[in-house]
């Protein structure tokens, strides 16, 4: 987002209209943006002259009918939500929406007609132009926006004082909050399943879970959450974590706490997250429960990391696997969405001088960094909404557990960090089986395990059909389920509420589009489905195990533990 020729010099939402001056304008934008060095971006800009006469000519039928709304003086209605109060529906506020709109649908038209034929280009414009887009909308403004104009005369102007202190208060912390940080506490309101740490090292803690139920499957459950982020996203509240549903079920449940790693592990390596992190925290979960053959999940980098650790066991013989859940991982990264932007080998180059140790220098990678990049893939959802309601109306955001736990981001080692760009999102040979980690090749066919894929069907993080490639990268046989909703929304659904719906199919074509047009759809949520799929692998029942850790791991403290706080 460094871009240092925004694109508010040459367009404004608020400025007619010109297709053919909008052309050159795009054109002399891009040859001064450093994200557009060593392309011909000329021929980008040869667009048919009857194209952008038709494209026109439509615009002026738009602005004549704006013309003829505002002459007779009929009310303004909007579906954009932005724009949905009635006081947008007055002449001057709603010409003004109504004026933005109709720019920004003929300016994002004329980008459909560039023809652009490389991917990495065409992205990253039409982001950049979005961004802009979505920052000039006139709700954006204090005085162009009715909504907080009619706050300030009914507070008597507390709402934009409010406002101040809100801005101040996320300006100090290095990132737009969408939700107040004294509405969640972790291990009071948000992660109070019951369990113990029954182990830690500088990297994480593990947690052992109390059981829930008399019985329990024979077969622990090891989880590894992303280390973006905390763990507990997967114990948010009682009716919504995923761990509490599981103990109910009767699976055994141990569960990873990543580090929230600080400046004296900025030298952290991926290979150390993997030997030191993951494979020490399965080791003694097999100690503990006294059970080899384990049951592992991973969500999101988690999955991708349990994936490495998994593939550096088999290399070294140790195959024994019970079964593999895979919920919105990349294995393949054969499409990493809007976030792709992002990634060039500039960028990557980058990041690997100044944190990752090429030449010397170890930093870490900010969670707030991150946090807000994938704010800004979705502004008008997850950025400048919260800016308007925050600051310019004076109101706090609505209390919501999901949102708490997307603020409370961690940092992750530059070494760590910079080897998984590179290898993921860069050159995606991560999936090659010609990586050395931990002293071996990785081969991710050597995990020759029953595995359960599950992707959201719009995830922008995670896009489907990339978690459907793992089906493709496995050794053992697969079963692909699709949720709907997003990247957190669609894996964060509990039964009871009756929410959305999924697709399964037994068969696992190539084809992730010939998958979905053969699967069968089902109401509510996908959880019951892998929680039957579990139970098939998790073997026999016997008592539940009322104490937690061992001789050799003695409990350390309470969940949720220290390391969560951080």
């Amino acid at each position: 987002m460094d871009n240092l020729h925004a694109f508010s010099q040459y367009w404004s939402g608020q400025t007619p209209f010109f297709a053919s001056f909008a052309l050159q304008q795009l054109r002399l934008w891009v040859s001064h943006n450093p994200w557009f060095d060593g392309h011909e971006h000329e021929r980008w800009f040869d667009v048919p002259s009857e194209s952008l006469q038709q494209l026109q000519s439509e615009y002026q039928q738009g602005w004549a009918s704006l013309g003829q709304q505002l002459l007779t003086n009929q009310p303004f209605t909007f579906d954009d939500r932005r724009f949905a109060s009635g006081n947008w529906s007055e002449p001057l506020f709603g010409s003004l929406a109504t004026f933005y709109l109709l720019n920004s649908s003929f300016l994002l038209k004329l980008l459909s007609l560039l023809p652009i034929e490389e991917e990495k280009p065409r992205r990253r414009l039409h982001y950049l132009v979005e961004q802009a887009v979505a920052a000039s909308a006139p709700s954006n403004f204090l005085v162009s926006n009715p909504d907080a104009l009619q706050r300030i005369i009914e507070t008597q102007g507390a709402s934009l004082f409010t406002g101040l202190l809100q801005l101040r208060s996320d300006l100090e912390e290095g990132k737009l909050r969408q939700c107040d940080q004294g509405e969640f506490q972790v291990g009071v309101n948000l992660a109070i399943t019951p369990g113990e740490v029954v182990f830690e090292n500088s990297l994480f803690q593990l947690i052992q879970y109390r059981p829930l139920s008399e019985t329990q499957y024979q077969r622990p459950l090891f989880i590894v959450p992303p280390a973006i982020n905390k763990y507990y996203i997967l114990d948010l509240r009682p009716e919504n974590s995923l761990v509490r549903h599981l103990l109910e079920q009767g699976h055994r449940v141990f569960l990873m706490s990543w580090r929230n790693f600080r400046q004296d592990q900025a030298d952290l390596t991926w290979d150390e997250l993997i030997q030191d992190g993951v494979i020490s925290a399965l080791r003694v979960t097999r100690a503990i429960s006294g059970e080899r053959r384990l049951s592992c999940l991973g969500f999101c980098i988690g999955g991708t990391l349990l994936s490495t650790a998994l593939a550096v066991l088999a290399a070294r013989g140790d195959k024994d696997i019970a079964s593999l859940s895979l919920f919105a991982t990349f294995l393949d990264y054969l499409d990493t969405g809007p976030v792709s932007v992002f990634v060039d080998e500039q960028m990557v180059a980058y990041r690997e001088r100044t944190i990752g140790g090429h030449g010397g220098a170890f930093g870490l990678f900010r969670g707030e960094d991150m946090g807000n990049t994938f704010s800004l893939l979705r502004p008008n959802d997850l950025w400048w909404n919260y800016h308007v309601d925050k600051y310019l109306k004076g109101q706090k955001p609505v209390p919501l557990d999901l949102l708490f736990w997307n603020n409370d981001a961690t940092n992750l080692p530059g070494p760590m960090y910079c080897w998984y760009l590179r290898h993921t999102y860069l050159q995606n040979d991560l999936k090659s089986g010609e990586l050395d980690c931990c002293g071996v090749k990785l081969d991710l066919r050597a995990i020759d395990a029953p595995a359960y894929v599950l992707g959201t069907h719009d995830d922008h993080i995670v896009p489907w059909r990339s978690a459907y490639a793992s089906t493709a990268l496995l050794g053992g046989s697969c079963r692909f389920v699709l949720g709907t909703s997003g990247h957190i929304a669609g894996v964060i659904n509990p039964p009871a509420k009756q929410k959305r719906h999924y697709w399964t199919l037994d068969q696992v074509p190539k084809d992730p589009d010939a998958w979905l047009a053969a699967a069968e759809q089902h109401p509510g949520s996908w959880w019951n489905d892998w929680f039957a799929w579990l139970t098939n692998h998790a073997g026999e029942q016997r008592p539940a195990v009322e104490h937690s850790g061992s001789t050799e791991y003695p409990v350390i403290e309470p969940a949720p533990g220290r390391y969560v706080k951080q």
